[in-house]
């Protein structure tokens, strides 16, 4: 009788087999989303030069209905989206790349939800590196990711810019954690079991190559035990982000605490090929001259940072973000 094979021995055997079918599905994708592209250049070009008029789309519909009644994904309303996608990206060289590496519902979510070509490319280039699928990225545009990324840039001391220069592009300035369902009177116990409790969801808000390790991680100095809220582990900056939770509003005493969790994290838990910890304060609310000043002397790697119980009011945020830019080109005109 032949020797039973440990399951784990063919873990290496499943990865490829796992690498394969993705390769194959962004394979036809990309066919897929070069395709549509073809047609509605094609539309678009036989429109402009006159030589079709607008109901074309509509006898296409048709045709290929009758044509090829197998053939799916080519009604006259996915038709004009065609059109729609190639006049939106076909001069715009450095966004046109990225939209085969996404399904065609996405750029669909991106193309209709879109109010201008930098938040287009923001979310185009987010779904690629964080993998959202279709449910997740709908949540980011409930949530005005771009809008609250563009009006408050992350708060961070000057050691993160000096050490981890690409964390500015990792953390947020605000978290959104409806799906906890938190009364606006909570404690700071309820916050760390509801993110717990939600572990997968925070995990998704935070960002894909976040890895969590525990909560109340015991620390222990001199006689002393200490406990972190939360601990984790981020992949691509290699280094450990200590996250401790404050129901209130920020307070400059706050980072005190932290600092002391970051340097116990240096000394007797980061390996010796691991960045030095990132620490990030999660309050309640915040004001950001008084985190400026607060961080401007931190000689720790910490961040400040706010958490949102409610969806925030999408509209209002859209309306700020308008009066940015054009504030911004009042500014550039002047110089």
């Amino acid at each position: 009788m032949s020797e039973l094979i440990p399951a784990n021995d063919f873990a290496e055997i499943t990865q490829l087999i796992d690498a394969a079918r993705q390769r194959a599905y962004q394979a036809v994708n990309t066919s897929l989303i070069e395709l549509y592209w073809q047609v509605g250049a094609y539309l678009s070009n036989k429109i402009a030069a006159a030589e079709w008029g607008e109901g074309v789309i509509k006898q296409l519909a048709q045709h290929l209905a009758v044509t090829q009644p197998s053939l799916k994904g080519f009604t006259q309303r996915n038709l004009f989206r065609m059109r729609q996608f190639y006049e939106t990206y076909h001069q715009e060289a450095i966004v046109s790349p990225l939209v085969t590496q996404l399904p065609w519902t996405h750029n669909l979510i991106i193309l209709s939800q879109s109010k201008r070509p930098e938040e287009r490319e923001f979310y185009l280039k987010m779904a690629i590196q964080e993998k959202w699928s279709k449910r997740e990225l709908e949540r980011q545009f409930n949530t005005a990711l771009f809008e609250r990324v563009v009006l408050n840039p992350v708060k961070a001391s000057p050691l993160v810019t000096q050490a981890h220069p690409e964390a500015l592009n990792i953390f947020k300035d605000s978290y959104v954690v409806e799906f906890l369902g938190l009364p606006q009177a909570h404690s700071e116990a309820d916050l760390q079991q509801g993110l717990l409790e939600k572990l997968k969801t925070f995990l998704l808000e935070l960002g894909r190559d976040f890895c969590f390790i525990g909560s109340e991680y015991p620390l222990q100095v001199g006689k002393q035990d200490f406990s972190l809220d939360l601990l984790f582990f981020h992949r691509g900056l290699n280094a450990l982000v200590a996250i401790e939770l404050k129901v209130n509003r920020f307070q400059p005493g706050d980072l005190g605490q932290l600092n002391f969790y970051l340097e116990a994290l240096d000394r007797d838990h980061k390996k010796p090929h691991e960045n030095p910890s990132i620490g990030v304060l999660l309050c309640a609310s915040k004001d950001d001259e008084v985190v400026e000043y607060a961080l401007s002397r931190s000689l720790s790697p910490t961040l400040i940072a706010q958490y949102q119980t409610q969806l925030p009011d999408k509209k209002l945020l859209q309306a700020k973000l308008h009066e940015f830019y054009l504030l911004n080109m009042a500014e550039g005109d002047a110089e």
